[in-house]
């Protein structure tokens, strides 16, 4: 227990300070994106990434961590992921690019002995959706990370009903590193996550579930697994939909996300994180109690009927302009002759 308030608490701090330390490097360098006419360093992902790995690691090399339930798998493979997203941050990868090498991190450690090589499988491609769903919410002042913190809360709660301590410790961590990085990314954001921060982080909580969950029934558990991460999955669902029914590409980006929406309908931008946020922490705390055992599994179906009534409703929201038209005879700028 000690140990737990210890890491939580340096981990936060830390997190704060780094992703404030990084800000100016990422600035100058140009690692930013534009948001609202204003230029967002991505130094907060690499901030959460350094922190995570450095209490747990460093709690364990000092043998006062709890004992490893694949951590030490995970976190290697998580860092792989954040140096890929970080990648894509710097020089644009395409996207079946950070999806294969998410992938090939996620087959390399989901338990197979629990859950199966035919479950095994689907748990790889639920992690790859789960990681594209988290760097989607990036795009929101404060969205990521507060889904985060509660997906992170979620995966921890279970893993500690099945006492996997190492587990438990880890998204521990790594839910007061996204509280520490939520201090500069509330609206207005100072830094954001980036494909660095976004994709480790979506990473290591699709992992943490699928551990807590191994072993148990594959449909209750795509159940529990949804219910935690219920609005990564709408957000997913909504964007494709209204892509392939809009008729544009479904890697197109657009203000097709679900804050985009809520914005659309007059909420404010904070307005809409918390809102969304208090979305994610109800199907978590469906999806814990239904872990836990203490509710049934039929109230995982009231996630899964709110989440596709928030997607109708959503997407009857128009967020798609008509195209602009240029006309044939105007090329050049036009000329004003005096006289």
């Amino acid at each position: 227990m000690l140990y737990g308030i210890t890491a939580a608490a340096t981990a936060l701090v830390l997190t704060a300070v780094l992703a404030a330390a990084l800000r100016v490097p990422a600035l100058r360098l140009r690692l930013v994106e534009r948001r609202r006419q204003r230029d967002v360093p991505l130094s907060g992902g690499l901030a959460v990434v350094l922190v995570t790995g450095l209490v747990v690691g460093g709690g364990e090399w000092l043998g006062v961590a709890p004992s490893a339930d694949g951590t030490r798998g995970v976190l290697f493979a998580a860092g792989a992921v954040a140096l890929l997203g970080l990648a894509g941050d710097v020089w644009r990868l395409r996207r079946r690019v950070l999806a294969a090498g998410t992938a090939v991190a996620a087959a390399c450690v989901v338990p197979y002995g629990e859950t199966g090589v035919g479950t095994g499988l689907l748990a790889v491609v639920w992690v790859v959706v789960v990681v594209f769903g988290f760097r989607g919410l990036d795009h929101a002042d404060g969205l990521a990370g507060t889904v985060g913190v509660v997906a992170a809360f979620g995966a921890a709660a279970c893993a500690a009903v099945e006492v996997m301590d190492g587990i438990a410790g880890l998204m521990s961590v790594l839910a007061a590193a996204l509280t520490g990085f939520l201090l500069h990314n509330w609206h207005p954001a100072r830094v954001a996550l980036g494909g660095c921060g976004s994709m480790a982080a979506g990473f290591v909580i699709a992992v943490g579930t699928v551990y807590a969950r191994a072993g148990f029934g594959l449909g209750e558990s795509a159940g529990v697994l949804f219910a935690l991460t219920a609005v990564v999955a709408a957000d997913v669902v909504l964007v494709l939909a209204s892509r392939r029914l809009g008729g544009r590409s479904v890697t197109r980006s657009g203000p097709d996300h679900l804050a985009h929406r809520l914005r659309r309908l007059g909420l404010t931008a904070p307005g809409a994180s918390l809102l969304l946020g208090i979305g994610a922490l109800s199907g978590m705390l469906v999806g814990v109690l239904a872990h836990a055992e203490w509710i049934g599994a039929s109230s995982l179906w009231w996630v899964a009927g709110g989440t596709l009534v928030v997607v109708f409703t959503l997407s009857r929201v128009p967020v798609y302009g008509p195209r602009r038209s240029v006309s044939t005879q105007v090329r050049a700028p036009l000329r004003v002759r005096n006289g």
